[in-house]
Formats: structure tokens, sequence, C-alpha cells
């Protein structure tokens, strides 16, 4: 049974676990997309995302170890739903140049879904008076929206291009 949600805290920490559940899905599904594309800038892009959202991971830990508490214990189904919707492409015949080009349009609805997640996490640190976790979660957003700039230069510089 879940836990009761009785205040800002407790969908706070909700909210972290429900993130530590994405990254740590990433951290299994990046290799797989990595493998998979043809253009290697598009590889490189995939590889380099994976070591960030490793240290993602470790943020979060670090916050809840301050909080005394465990990221674990949540699955976060949206996640799970956004790479079950990549994995979809991976099943189909598609050409190398618009299998990437597929693979960047998944990978932009990740990004977005934690750009939307940590934007929140840190506004909800913020008032808890949490700005170490606050400058944390300030740190994964910076690097999400790095992450979803490069996906849209690849895109836009070749790769939607190859495709068509």
């Amino acid at each position: 049974m879940a836990s009761k949600l009785a205040n800002l805290e407790d969908l706070y920490e909700d909210l972290l676990k429900d993130l530590y559940s994405a990254e740590k899905q990433l951290v299994k599904a990046l290799p797989k997309m990595a493998k998979n594309a043809d253009s290697p800038d598009l590889q490189r892009a995939f590889q380099d995302h994976l070591g960030q959202t490793e240290k993602h991971v470790e943020r979060i830990e670090r916050i809840f170890s301050d909080l005394g508490g465990s990221p674990r214990g949540k699955k976060c189904v949206g996640m799970e739903g956004l790479i079950e919707e990549g994995g979809e492409l991976l099943k189909e015949d598609v050409e190398p140049d618009v299998l990437d080009a597929g693979l960047i349009a998944a990978a932009q609805k990740v990004e977005h879904y934690e750009i939307a997640g940590y934007g929140t996490a840190r506004a909800w640190a913020n008032k808890l008076g949490y700005s170490n976790a606050a400058n944390l979660l300030q740190d994964t957003l910076d690097e999400e929206s790095m992450a979803n700039e490069k996906l849209t230069q690849l895109a836009e510089s070749h790769i939607n291009m190859e495709a068509q």
C-alpha cells in the first residue's frame, strides 16, 4: 500500500523517488539506444548522457542521504512508458537514418519529462528550505536541458535531413 502524502514534504520525497526510478531505468535504456543509433554523433550523445544519468542517480541518493531516507520503493510508470514507446521503434523495419530521427524524438520526450520533474522538484526543495538539494536539482535540470538541446542540434544539423 502506498504511503499517505500529507504535505509538500511527502510530495517532494515521492517525486524524488519517481525521478530516481526514472533515472535508473534510463541507465539501462541508454546503452541500447546508443547501440542502435547509426550516426556516430548520436551514439556519442547517448553515451555522454549515460555518464550524466549515472551522476543524476548519485545526486538523488545524496539528497535522500541528507533527508535520512531511501530513494527506493517507487516505479516511475511514466518513464517506463516512454522507454517502451521508444523500444517499439526498434522492433520496426526502419531505415538507419529514419531510426536515428525516431530515436531523437523518443529521447527528447524523455528529456522533456525529466525537465518537468526536476523543475518541480527544485521549486519544492527551495520552498521547503533545502537549498543544497535545490542546487543539486538545478545542476541536473541544466544537464537535462543541455542534453535536449544537443539532440535538437543533431536533428537539425543532419539527422532529419538524412532521414528525409
